[in-house]
């Protein structure tokens, strides 16, 4: 087995690759995220909303997982981090854009509580830590 950065080679096969994609924290960049859950509709997974307490903020991550890519076995994990408000504690526009996407598209939002990535030393660890978060509960495929 070898690893070279998030791709892992065994007997000169690719196996899985799945890949956080920030496109920010939730501003404009929503707009691409809703695009492109509505774009790729046939390869939508998921959608989610990672909550967090960050700088004592309630904050929420949004997230759009789609289906592996076939060929290639790759994952796009599609996110914009920690900069919408956790709607449980402050409604908004930005959330409810997230959630009437959802309806439209037939998914529900799957909502989980997670550390902030202002815990991790690099952005990439707290996207590994997610990762691995989503393959424990089932909501992705391990890597094999």
């Amino acid at each position: 087995m070898i690893k070279y950065g998030n791709e892992i080679l065994i007997k000169g096969e690719l196996s899985v690759i799945q890949r956080f994609i920030e496109l920010g924290e939730g501003y404009s960049d929503l707009y691409e995220l809703l695009e492109l859950a509505k774009a790729n509709q046939h390869r939508l997974l998921h959608m989610m909303a990672f909550h967090t307490t960050k700088n004592e903020k309630q904050v929420t991550s949004l997230a759009v997982i789609m289906q592996l890519t076939d060929p290639g076995k790759f994952q796009a994990l599609y996110i914009c981090r920690e900069g919408i408000p956790n709607p449980k504690f402050t409604p908004n526009k930005r959330y409810d854009l997230f959630q009437q996407t959802a309806e439209e598209l037939g998914k529900q939002i799957i909502q989980l509580s997670v550390k902030p990535s202002s815990i991790f030393h690099e952005k990439e660890l707290y996207y590994q830590h997610l990762i691995a978060i989503l393959r424990l509960n089932h909501y992705i495929k391990p890597l094999h």
